[in-house]
């Protein structure tokens, strides 16, 4: 999937999570993601860490609902 796909999802929903190609799995939030599209790439800034992932290699994006936690 394009990022520019990505971008505009996370644009309309304001949270999704991703699937890399790699099978592993990102929440993106609207309020700390940066897609860069002249370099492919989207960074995240998490709770512990920041993140730099292939733009190019989301495989699956869903919406994520609100829920209670638990």
């Amino acid at each position: 999937m394009r990022m520019e796909q990505v971008k505009a999802e996370l644009e309309r929903w304001g949270e999704v999570i991703v699937t890399l190609a790699s099978g592993r799995k990102f929440e993106l939030h609207i309020g700390d993601t940066e897609f860069d599209l002249q370099n492919r790439v989207i960074r995240i800034t998490g709770p512990a860490a920041h993140f730099v992932l292939d733009g190019d290699e989301i495989e699956h994006v869903e919406m994520h609902f609100s829920h209670p936690m638990e």
